[in-house]
């Protein structure tokens, strides 16, 4: 088994993403943790699975509380964890809810934890993932830096200065994946339309995305620079942009669509 090097967790809820960072967990080496899954789905020794806060051992005392739940579930999940917050750092990975909100959520057990936000993606289950945080003035610099590792064991990490910016940071690369999810889907359908074989068009409207985003990852140039590597004068590419960089195409939809999505990140917090 792999020397721990991260700190010990309990980890509410495994689902798409509870389930990404337990992996990640587990690839890095975790110190012996607990997952409340009512699934009960099996966790490698020494780790344990809870079905239900009965089963967490009353003597286990995590480092971090990690809720990986729906927002609406936030009340319900703390008040079942309740005996676990002392000594504890609490991280949200729900959208909307705020260090204040939680900290009152949790107050009603008796116990006010220090807090922390942050949003993943998806592309935290193979470990690329990029994750916006945020830690309250009580988080110490120590339990950051855990943090910090624990949030890197699947991407990338980027700290904001104020909390009010995780709104955009969820709009921006927590629901991004799905921007880019639906170019792909759009990029094959388009194909199909035009007479490709639906496995050449998935081939290639994959390959693009998914090479152009590797190109992305590596590359020292910005992302218009590379735009315009691709774009000859007059050709095909200055074609499809003369329609995609109009002021009513992606420039104004793509700001609308993130700004509703930083909307109801916000709205999800009332």
């Amino acid at each position: 088994m792999t020397d721990p090097v991260l700190p010990r967790v309990l980890l509410v809820g495994r689902g798409r993403m509870g389930g990404a960072l337990w992996s990640g967990w587990l690839r890095k080496g975790l110190a012996p943790s607990v997952v409340l899954d009512r699934h009960g789905a099996a966790v490698p020794a020494p780790h344990r699975v809870a079905k239900t806060p009965t089963d967490i051992p009353r003597d286990f005392q995590p480092d971090f509380i990690i809720l990986a739940v729906k927002p609406a579930a936030a009340a319900d999940a703390i008040a079942a964890i309740a005996p676990w917050l002392p000594g504890a750092v609490l991280i949200s990975v729900m959208a909307g809810r705020t260090v204040a909100g939680l900290r009152d959520i949790a107050g009603r057990s008796g116990c006010r934890p220090p807090v922390l936000r942050a949003m993943p993606n998806t592309p935290a289950e193979i470990g690329q993932g990029v994750t916006g945080a945020y830690a309250s003035d009580d988080v110490s610099p120590a339990r950051r830096a855990q943090a910090e590792a624990l949030l890197g064991a699947v991407g990338a990490v980027a700290w904001v200065p104020d909390e009010a910016q995780i709104d955009i940071v969820t709009a921006i690369s927590g629901s991004g994946p799905a921007y880019v999810f639906l170019l792909a889907e759009l990029l094959e359908k388009t194909g199909i339309a035009h007479g490709l074989p639906a496995q050449t068009a998935r081939l290639l409207a994959r390959g693009t995305v998914s090479g152009a985003g590797a190109l992305l990852a590596v590359s020292p140039e910005e992302s218009d620079t590379l735009r315009r590597n691709v774009t000859s004068p007059n050709g095909t590419t200055a074609a499809a942009l003369s329609v995609l960089m109009t002021s009513e195409a992606w420039p104004k939809t793509i700001t609308q669509a993130i700004s509703a999505a930083a909307t109801r990140a916000r709205e999800l917090a009332q």
